[in-house]
C-alpha cells in the first residue's frame, strides 16, 4: 500500500488528546479539567440569528474571504476592543482560529524555513510548521519568571532562516499576558529579518488584570504582524468554527487563494452567528468573563493552599500551569490522577520541552467542580509521591 507523506507521518497527536480519549473511555464520575473549552452555552441571541439565517436560506457559499458584514463586524471589534486597525478587505474569515493559524504559517514559512515560538507552547504550531515543510523551534522562557516573554531570548534565536514568530497572548498553557515592550521588541527584530509575527490572540478577550491590547496596535511595524482571532473562547462558540486572520492586504489576498482550496469559506450560518455575537448585546459575554475571572481567583487561592504546588498567576485565558514538584514526565502522573482519583488534567509535557513535569489545569468548569477537582488533585499528589 502507498504510505502517507513523511510530513504527515511526522505529525504527532498531543498528550492533551491522549488524556481526553482516556477520559472518554473511563467509567465513573470524573472532574474534567483538561480541555480548553468554555462550559457555557452559546448565548440565545446568537443561536437565534443563526437559526433565522438558516430558515431564510442563507445557507450558500459566501465569498472566499467571508461575508462583507462579518468582515466589517470583525474589523470594528478589533478596533474597538483591542486597538487593532484593519479594513474589512484586510481580513479573511476562517473555519476557526485553527485554520487561520494554518493559513498564516503556510503563507509565511517556506520549505526549509523556521517557525519560532516561545515555550512552553501549544503543540499545534509544530504540526503546522511540518505541514508547511518548514522547521519548528521552541525558544524556552525561564520558569523562574513564570514563563514571561523575554524578547532577547527570541531575538537571539532568530537567523537567516527565520520566517515567522508566533506570540500567543494570553498564553496557552500558562495564562500569562506578554509585556507589550517585549512583544514590540520581537516585532521590530522580526521586521529586521524580513519575517512576520503571528499574533495568536484568540484568548485576548479573556484578559483579567488590565485592558486587552492587540500586538498590532502598539508596534511600529504593524505590517509585519498577522492577527489571529476567534469567536470560540470569549463567545463560547467553539463548535461554530469561526475565526479570522487579519494582516496587510497583499498577504491576505494571497491567503484567500489558498483558503479557496482548503475550506472554500467559513460556514455561512456560523458567519451570521458571529455577526450577532460581535455586534449584538454583550451582557451574556460580560457575565461569562466575570465568572472566568472569579474562577481564576479561586484557582490562585487554592493552589497557594497545596503544599509543594505552584503556578504562574493566570492573567488571561482559563489555564493554570501547575508545578506539582516532580522531576519526571507528567503523563504518568496525569494518568494516575485520572484512574485513581477521578480528576483529568493535561500533561505539561504536551506543551513542548520547556517545562517537563507540569500539569495544565483548565478552569473552564463550575466553581463547585473546580473545588472538587482540587480536592481530588491534592489527594492524588499525596498518593503519587
Amino acid at each position: 500500500m502507498p504510505t502517507p507523506t513523511e510530513r504527515v507521518r511526522r505529525a504527532e497527536r498531543s498528550s492533551i488528546r491522549v488524556m481526553f480519549d482516556l477520559a472518554e473511555r473511563h467509567d465513573g464520575d470524573l472532574v474534567r479539567l483538561e480541555v480548553g473549552e468554555p462550559d457555557f452555552d452559546t448565548p440565545e441571541h446568537v443561536v437565534d440569528a443563526a437559526a433565522r439565517a438558516a430558515r431564510e436560506g442563507e445557507t450558500h457559499y459566501t465569498s472566499n474571504a467571508g461575508l462583507p458584514a462579518c468582515r466589517r463586524a470583525i474589523s470594528d471589534t478589533l478596533a474597538d476592543s483591542f486597538g487593532v486597525s484593519h479594513d474589512p478587505d484586510e481580513i479573511v474569515v476562517t473555519t476557526g482560529g485553527m485554520e487561520a493559524l494554518h493559513l498564516a504559517v503556510l503563507a509565511t514559512v517556506a520549505p526549509g524555513e523556521e517557525l519560532l515560538v516561545p515555550g512552553p507552547t501549544w503543540p499545534n504550531y509544530e504540526t503546522q510548521a511540518l505541514l508547511a515543510n518548514g522547521s519548528f523551534r521552541e525558544v524556552p522562557m525561564p520558569a523562574e519568571s513564570g514563563f514571561a516573554l523575554e524578547a532577547d531570548r527570541v531575538i537571539e534565536a532568530m537567523g537567516d532562516d527565520t520566517a515567522a514568530v508566533v506570540l500567543a497572548t494570553p498564553s496557552n498553557p500558562t495564562g500569562r499576558v506578554f509585556d507589550p515592550d517585549e512583544c514590540r521588541a520581537v516585532v521590530e527584530a522580526a521586521a529586521d529579518h524580513d519575517a512576520y509575527v503571528i499574533a495568536d490572540e484568540v484568548y485576548l478577550g479573556l484578559t483579567y488584570d488590565g485592558e486587552p491590547e492587540g500586538i498590532a496596535s502598539y508596534t511600529g511595524n504593524p505590517d509585519h504582524v498577522l492577527t489571529v482571532g476567534s469567536c470560540s473562547k470569549a463567545y463560547a462558540m467553539t463548535g461554530w468554527r469561526l475565526g479570522w486572520l487579519a494582516g496587510d492586504d497583499h498577504l491576505v489576498d494571497e491567503v484567500v487563494k489558498v483558503h479557496e482550496s482548503t475550506t472554500a469559506c467559513a460556514s455561512s450560518v456560523a458567519q451570521h452567528a458571529a455577526i450577532a455575537a460581535l455586534t449584538g448585546p454583550q451582557e451574556p459575554f460580560e457575565e461569562m468573563y466575570r465568572e472566568f475571572r472569579r474562577r481564576r481567583d479561586l484557582v490562585v487561592d487554592r493552589v497557594a493552599e497545596i503544599e509543594g504546588v505552584s503556578c504562574p498567576r493566570p492573567e488571561g485565558a482559563f489555564y493554570a500551569f501547575l508545578d506539582p514538584g516532580i522531576d519526571d514526565d507528567s503523563l504518568p502522573l496525569a494518568k494516575h490522577l485520572l484512574r485513581e482519583h477521578g480528576v483529568v488534567l493535561a500533561p505539561g509535557d504536551g506543551f513542548g520541552d520547556t517545562a517537563p513535569g507540569r500539569l495544565r489545569l483548565s478552569f473552564a468548569n463550575s466553581v463547585e467542580r473546580l473545588r472538587e477537582g482540587f480536592d481530588r488533585l491534592e489527594a492524588g499528589l499525596e498518593t503519587y509521591q
